[in-house]
């Protein structure tokens, strides 16, 4: 009988430790993955919105409402920003644009199948190989942007707590370029702005350059915005200083930006890190001198 009741307990044992040893995905605590479709090009995309601790419970009287920060490339991003926000900005929603998943299915995209889409999202001039553009329909950053404001935000405001005067856009390489587009073409989708080493080239610098802030807004458009770049980044720096100039140079239609930060010793991926948190940073402290 004792060693009956040995080996069960034995086997029980064995059970339980292969139970504890076997992994399990670790969801983002707090966070919702929410599949989207684009209602006019049909595109499937998923929405990672992270609320923060309190938000569920917190008995302000009005409940309290957060500002949201939107960022792209979110199988990317999401982590990072996650934990940037949790020490220095706590009290924001984070809104994770994913890629589109129904990419078609007849290209090979090689490597690049994941993210395929965000070539022809935030990109708003055609590649001039005829070939490429062919493969990866760049210069669509207008439907992406109408999917933004016609799908996106309205569902993130519609089902959370935000305060749309506070609403911001984080976006690094070509998302920062989307960014770009989106302050100088439709500024009022955001208030602000933070562009990380956006990959602009001479093509799209001219495009921008000659793009004017809509009249046909009948909004007062106020956007600030933070751009930064690696200090190595050498191929790159010139062209974002003449954007910085830019948009220095519409701060009398309402873009203001406090110049240009340069990462030390960093290039166009090891300045990802400080980008984010320098741009949170900026992005908390120019909220709070709102307030």
């Amino acid at each position: 009988m004792r060693i009956t009741v040995a080996l069960v307990f034995a086997t029980l044992t064995l059970i339980a430790s292969s139970a504890l040893a076997t992994p399990s995905p670790y969801p983002m605590p707090r966070t919702q993955a929410t599949p989207i479709t684009d209602k006019v090009t049909g595109g499937q995309y998923t929405l990672y919105i992270k609320v923060p601790e309190e938000y569920a419970t917190n008995k302000d009287t009005p409940l309290k409402r957060y500002p949201v920060i939107y960022t792209t490339d979110a199988q990317w991003h999401m982590d990072l920003l996650s934990g940037v926000t949790a020490f220095l900005m706590p009290d924001v929603i984070l809104v994770g644009v994913s890629w589109q998943h129904n990419m078609p299915s007849d290209i090979d995209y090689g490597h690049r199948r994941p993210f395929a889409s965000r070539f022809k999202d935030y990109s708003f001039v055609a590649h001039d190989n005829p070939d490429v553009q062919a493969k990866y329909h760049f210069g669509q950053a207008d439907k992406h942007i109408r999917f933004l404001q016609d799908d996106i935000i309205p569902y993130v405001e519609q089902h959370y707590r935000t305060m749309p005067d506070k609403r911001a856009y984080l976006g690094y390489s070509m998302g920062a370029e989307f960014g770009a587009y989106i302050m100088l073409n439709a500024p009022t989708t955001f208030r602000y702005y933070v562009l990380g080493s956006p990959s602009l080239d001479e093509t799209s610098f001219k495009f921008l350059k000659a793009l004017t802030v809509s009249p046909s807004t009948k909004q007062t458009v106020t956007t600030d915005a933070f751009v930064s770049i690696g200090e190595l980044e050498t191929t790159r720096m010139a062209l974002t200083k003449d954007f910085v100039a830019l948009l220095e140079a519409k701060a009398t239609r309402g873009i203001s930006v406090n110049g240009l930060h340069i990462i030390k010793d960093s290039d166009h991926t090891s300045a990802v890190p400080d980008t984010f948190s320098r741009g949170v940073k900026w992005l908390e402290a120019s909220i709070a001198k709102k307030q």
